[in-house]
């Protein structure tokens, strides 16, 4: 008997198997949707933002960097952002003209109250020496039981509400001033004492908080102390000058102006007027009204013939002669002419900025050439470069003054600004024409996307692809630097720091 053959169906499909696979196929499509989903939930939840202020109808409210907004329009006090990159928000309101008093709250992005349990919260502000207002990043200012304490931006306390003052040193960062029995004392930002709560003042010492503070007892006697409670000098002083010279000081005993060492003998007595800062040879002087050089032995290594003297480098000093500005070295020689309205040396760059006629701003390298001559923009010391108006264009330079194209600047950009035949437009980093030369003036991208485009005299804004945001119909001629993010516009007053759209 034959054994009979076994069918094989060469070449047919197994559809169960088919239908298997398909839908497994479905299933990881489904999953990685899924998780991609999830990934950009997660992103957009952690995603940091920028908040600012903004005015509109006789009220303030916050955007974030994209121009939304977060806080409508609504309260009648200015509010307050300590830091940028924190959505905590200090609202004013009931302001009683004649008392004085008022209220205060913090909110979130979501407009929800914060730190409930407080009567006040303050952001801490302070001044720089140009006085413009600027506020403590990471601490707040709280009130319980009529008395104050401090809190970081998530809550948490760092000092018990049981001062009579909370304020923030005055040109110096990092250090508050706590007051309790009529008596003051000093904090870091974050909450650590400094200084112990039983001086009648506390003063800045040098330029930041690192070099100590001078401190005055409530007999009136001065002397210093470091950032870690070790008495520089003893307090026995009428006087004590803010400024820092290492291990001397310049201090006033018995109606007398002199330099002492840390151990309080006396260096130098004679020879001068006042002390207006230190040098690498010794003092910056005047006698009568007149600024001179002296070293610690009494020796007067520069005149005092000038109006003005300071060390900026050493061995260079800025000075002013016939009211003009000019650079010498130690031995005197010019080494740029005294024709100036103003000098500045900025260290990160290395460069000194004189300011000339007519807004003209002259770049002088450290070897004293002038390098460029314009209107300065801008001089970033984050991303080093330096902007500049030469002859009715924006150019770029880096800090040896070396013209670079704003591609090779500006590298995040995705529009760079482009003139041509007397009008502005964008290019992107090809080279390729984005938004047509139809503007009469503009600006380059902000680090937020967005860039201001003039047209017939008015100002608006385009985005990061081109697109008109707003179109141009803000004068703002009055106003000092011209930025938009969004439809929003900066406010003419630049020490307040808010947008507008008026």
């Amino acid at each position: 008997m034959s054994r009979g053959r076994r069918f094989e169906p060469e070449g047919q499909l197994n559809y169960q198997k088919v239908v298997a696979v398909i839908l497994a196929i479905v299933v990881i499509i489904m999953f990685i949707f899924i998780i991609g989903n999830v990934i950009k939930q997660r992103k957009e939840q952690n995603k940091e933002y920028e908040y600012f202020v903004i005015y509109s109808a006789d009220k303030w409210g916050v955007i974030n960097q994209k121009g939304e907004e977060i806080i409508t329009p609504s309260y009648r006090e200015m509010i307050v952002i300590p830091n940028k990159t924190k959505d905590v928000f200090i609202c004013t309101f009931d302001i009683n003209e004649e008392t004085g008093e008022y209220k205060t709250k913090a909110i979130n992005s979501k407009n929800e109250a914060i730190f409930t349990k407080y009567e006040q919260v303050e952001a801490i502000d302070n001044i720089d020496k140009n006085n413009n207002i600027w506020y403590e990043q990471n601490i707040l200012k709280v009130k319980q039981n009529g008395k104050y304490g401090l809190i970081d931006l998530t809550g948490v306390e760092l000092l018990p509400c049981e001062y009579e003052e909370i304020t923030a040193l005055s040109g110096c960062e990092n250090s508050i001033l706590i007051k309790k029995d009529n008596k003051v004392g000093l904090v870091n930002d974050k909450g650590s004492i400094l200084i112990d709560v039983i001086y009648k003042e506390i003063m800045q010492l040098g330029d930041t908080y690192k070099e100590g503070y001078i401190v005055v007892t409530e007999e009136g006697k001065y002397g210093a102390v470091s950032t870690t409670k070790k008495q520089l000098l003893e307090n026995k002083y009428e006087e004590i000058k803010p400024i820092y010279m290492a291990n001397h000081y310049v201090v006033k005993e018995e109606n007398k102006l002199k330099i002492v060492n840390s151990s309080g003998e006396t260096v130098l007595s004679e020879g001068f007027d006042d002390v207006k800062s230190e040098s690498s040879r010794g003092i910056v002087f005047t006698r009568g009204e007149q600024y001179g050089e002296m070293n610690l032995s009494g020796e007067i290594t520069i005149e005092p013939k000038y109006q003005y003297l300071k060390e900026e480098r050493e061995g260079t000093y800025i000075a002013k002669q016939n009211d003009k500005y000019g650079i010498i070295d130690t031995e005197q020689n010019e080494k740029i002419p005294f024709e100036y309205k103003g000098i500045t040396y900025n260290e990160r760059a290395n460069i000194y900025i004189a300011e000339g006629e007519d807004y003209k701003t002259s770049i002088i390298d450290s070897q004293f050439n002038v390098a460029l001559t314009g209107i300065l923009s801008e001089l970033n010391t984050q991303k080093d470069y330096i902007k500049m108006r030469v002859e009715d264009e924006y150019k770029y330079y880096n800090f040896k003054c070396e013209e670079k194209p704003n591609t090779e600047i500006l590298k995040d950009n995705t529009l760079y600004l482009s003139k041509k035949e007397g009008k502005y437009g964008y290019t992107n980093k090809k080279g390729e024409v984005i938004v047509d030369y139809i503007y009469d003036d503009a600006t380059e991208q902000n680090e937020y996307g967005y860039a201001a485009v003039k047209k017939d005299g008015l100002w608006g804004s385009i985005n990061s692809e081109g697109l008109e945001v707003i179109e141009p119909k803000y004068n703002l001629e009055s106003s000092l630097k011209i930025d938009f993010i969004g439809k929003w516009h900066l406010g003419q007053d630049l020490n307040m720091n808010y947008y507008c759209t008026k």
